[in-house]
């Protein structure tokens, strides 16, 4: 490439940068015309991997030319609308929420891991629509509506007013909420629910004290190995846990060990050797979660050691991604005892008793095998975003199959009550921490099927504390009960909307 890359400068005077990105691309144009009809599909992927290699090394070879290890967004004027192609989770959190005015790109979906961290930022954004990028230039002005999924480009007049006036009565609902804050999340008839925030990034721990938001049920880790060149060490870990843990003030903090996998790309991960430069030819379905860290043990061992050390600042809960068998449970907290050891015999402060060790149920295995998995686990936390996902064969990213990504579909709700039967029976602590979570219209359904502790991102906590001091425990079981009973996903999505109508302040 190096040798092909000089000729094309020197032949057709074009910049570094140009000729790298002609030569990736011609290289791997030729690995892919190497297809032939009729080849086996094995083959063929592993073509189109070979490709993505050639094309990954150029995309590296042109961030070294310029000087720009990793895409900046700090030059963004305020109040800009951010429009592309396509937006990753470690882009995503690059972003700072103070100066956008919002974010649209032509791929991806509501429920992908990028929209997830742009909700929890604040961020108003619309995923997969299609074309948007080819039919505005910098400059021109754009509404965002995230609430409703839709961009306008140069709007007129009246369009301009009305979405003016939206973001006044936005910004009044907010006021309204935050009056909400010192209430108890309890239901009418007495039962305390526990509400907690899920926390993306360290920025957003401001948005968990405003969301009146009793503790964190899901500290995502991902974010302390993105847009960095080298993996955390332990000791910067354990800064950041023990800084997020003494935030919150005595409130307990779940922190999930590191899941990458699936669309959560990793730049120090792979230049470490930890994972392939190219991900695998169906990622959500390969080494990913629990499984890459029982792998690459050290990895796993430094992660549990910093979190150890901080959980002298506070209460803390451990949880495992990615979950699907007793055996990776049992593996792991071998693991997190010896750590424990290792740390006692080091001199380190460390708690007496150690933190309970829990367990993500967010595939159909884990969640079928729950009360097998609830023998080994201390808690359990609902991931109703990849259960679902992984129910029903969607990649909740892909904007050409999001309409099928249905959390009310009825095997994904059966999932829901056969795990959380099983903790139930059990005594044992079980949570929803999905997008499910931070819906007010499913809370009452929720709570229905035994579930008394909720997890969502910050801004959602206000709305479902409404929505739990507005009915009865014995009127959700019964509800509950009804829409257990429904095989149609379009009868179960008009009950859920007519209970919450009814319940409604």
């Amino acid at each position: 490439m190096i040798q092909a890359v000089r000729r094309r400068i020197e032949e057709t005077l074009v910049s570094a940068e140009a000729a790298v990105v002609a030569e990736s691309e011609a290289i791997a144009s030729a690995i892919l015309a190497q297809a032939e009809p009729g080849m086996p599909a094995e083959d063929r992927a592993s073509l189109m991997r070979r490709a993505e290699e050639v094309r990954e090394i150029g995309r590296r070879l042109v961030r070294n030319l310029t000087r720009t290890p990793f895409r900046s967004f700090a030059g963004l004027p305020e109040g800009a609308v951010l429009i592309s192609e396509a937006l990753r989770p470690s882009d995503a959190a690059l972003l700072d929420p103070s100066r956008l005015a919002g974010v649209a790109t032509e791929e991806g979906g509501a429920e992908g891991h990028t929209s997830v961290m742009l909700r929890a930022l604040g961020v108003p954004a619309v995923l997969g629509a299609a074309g948007l990028a080819h039919a505005i230039r910098p400059g021109d002005l754009a509404v965002v509506n995230g609430s409703v999924g839709t961009v306008v480009l140069n709007p007129g007049t009246q369009t301009l007013a009305t979405a003016r006036r939206a973001v006044t009565a936005f910004a009044r609902e907010r006021q309204r909420f935050a009056k909400l804050r010192r209430l108890p999340a309890e239901t009418l008839d007495g039962e305390t629910v526990e509400l907690q925030a899920n926390l993306e990034l360290p920025l957003e721990l401001p948005l968990i004290a405003q969301s009146g938001a009793l503790g964190i049920g899901l500290l995502r880790t991902e974010f302390l190995f993105m847009n960095r060149e080298t993996v955390p060490d332990e000791n910067t870990q354990a800064e950041t846990y023990r800084t997020i843990v003494e935030a919150m003030g005595g409130d307990p903090v779940a922190i999930r060990v590191l899941d990458w996998g699936g669309e959560k790309d990793i730049e120090a991960l792979s230049s470490a050797g930890i994972v392939p430069d190219v991900a695998d030819a169906n990622p959500a379905l390969g080494m990913r979660g629990i499984r890459l860290l029982l792998r690459e043990t050290e990895l796993l061992e430094t992660q549990l050691a910093a979190i150890l050390r901080a959980a002298t600042a506070g209460p803390v809960r451990v949880m495992l991604p990615m979950v699907t068998t007793v055996g990776e449970v049992r593996a792991s907290r071998e693991i997190y005892e010896r750590v424990a050891r290792r740390l006692r015999r080091r001199g380190e402060r460390i708690p007496d008793k150690l933190p309970p060790l829990g367990i993500m149920i967010e595939t159909p295995g884990a969640a079928l095998s729950a009360d097998a998995l609830a023998l080994e686990a201390d808690f359990f936390a609902i991931g109703t975003n990849d259960l679902t996902a992984y129910t029903l064969a969607v990649d909740r990213g892909e904007a050409d199959v999001a309409e099928l990504y249905d959390p009310l579909h009825p095997a994904v709700l059966r999932l829901v009550q056969f795990a959380t039967e099983a903790a139930l029976r059990m005594r044992m602590p079980v949570s929803v921490c999905g997008e499910m979570a931070a819906n007010p219209q499913l809370t009452p359904l929720l709570l229905g099927l035994g579930l008394r502790s909720f997890s969502m991102t910050a801004s959602a906590v206000p709305r479902v504390k409404q929505a739990i001091r507005a009915v009865e425990i014995d009127a959700c079981a019964r509800f509950a009960r009804h829409v257990m009973e429904q095989s149609d996903p379009e009868k179960i999505e008009e009950l859920v909307t007519g209970f919450a109508l009814t319940h409604a302040h």
